[in-house]
């Protein structure tokens, strides 16, 4: 189950919560009469974590996540190319975990994430 955080300010970008659990992380972007201009799902946490990102201005990107503590201790995590993305898992992954989500929310993950699915086709 995702938990619930506030919106935050920042400065110089959008408005963003971060909501996380132990297998999903979910940053959604603000625009500033509160409506998603994005959101990154960053998932598998535990283990070959990932992250697709669905940016109103610029469209999705599907990268793994390189936590940065392969050679030194406590680097930023960066995203480097991948192509596979786990569609079944992910989708049913964020439908069990994600149902404390506000339902425009779920909605809007889920569609994105579909459309994802299907251009990869």
């Amino acid at each position: 189950m995702f938990d619930k955080a506030p919106k935050k300010p920042v400065r110089g970008d959008y408005d963003r919560r971060w909501l996380s659990d132990d297998y999903f992380d979910l940053i959604v972007w603000y625009t500033p009469e509160d409506t998603v201009h994005g959101f990154q799902l960053c998932y598998d946490k535990p283990y070959w974590e990932r992250a697709l990102t669905w940016l109103l201005d610029r469209g999705f990107s599907h990268l793994p996540v390189d936590s940065g503590e392969q050679t030194y201790k406590n680097q930023t995590p960066i995203l480097v190319p991948d192509g596979s993305f786990p569609a079944d898992r992910v989708l049913g992954e964020f439908a069990r975990r994600g149902s404390d989500l506000p339902l425009e929310l779920r909605r809007l993950v889920t569609d994105k994430i579909s459309e994802f699915i299907r251009r990869q086709v």
